[in-house]
């Protein structure tokens, strides 16, 4: 059995979560630390981001999909979730709104990331594709990248990247 690895999503991302629900971390055998009072502090990457949308994430890997939608809802955009091709085409032919796509290479089911776009193109032709993936093969990422409109983010990343990447994706168009 092979190790799992870890998604690259720890630290920024688990810190914000911890102060965003109030919890209390021991930093020592007498040193709590409270992050209650977080929730009052600015947010630089909040007041950086001009832009909100609604925002389609598909991974297979459950927790990799949920830590991603809840960074990106965190941030203010709106977020729909999909764990195969065939669930986030059914989203698509739906009259939901979508801004963005933002898509794991590799899913199961027969069709991959790269063909999901291309269908999801074909339904809504304006559609932009962020591809998140672990792959480094350099043809498979110029494949990909080479599709007009999408972008690619290497995992492991850190969440406010992330959020960084999709608000300049999705542009001032859907200023809040």
């Amino acid at each position: 059995m092979e190790p799992r690895k870890a998604a690259g999503l720890g630290p920024p991302y688990s810190c914000r979560h911890l102060a965003k629900n109030n919890f209390v971390t021991p930093v020592g055998n007498d040193m709590p630390l409270s992050m209650s009072g977080a929730e009052t502090m600015p947010d630089p990457l909040q007041e950086a981001l001009p832009c909100s949308g609604e925002i389609l994430v598909v991974d297979d890997e459950m927790l990799v999909r949920m830590m991603v939608a809840d960074g990106l809802s965190d941030a203010g955009f709106v977020c729909a979730e999909a764990g195969d091709g065939a669930e986030a085409l059914r989203h698509i032919e739906s009259d939901a709104p979508i801004d963005l796509l933002v898509s794991d290479v590799g899913l199961p089911g027969g069709m991959n990331g790269r063909q999901l776009a291309e269908a999801a193109r074909c339904l809504r032709p304006d559609l932009k594709v962020l591809f998140i993936t672990g792959y480094a093969d350099n043809a498979v990422l110029e494949d990909i990248a080479s599709l007009a409109g999408t972008e690619v983010l290497l995992k492991p990343f850190d969440i406010d990247k992330l959020v960084l990447k999709v608000g300049a994706m999705i542009g001032p168009e859907h200023e809040a």
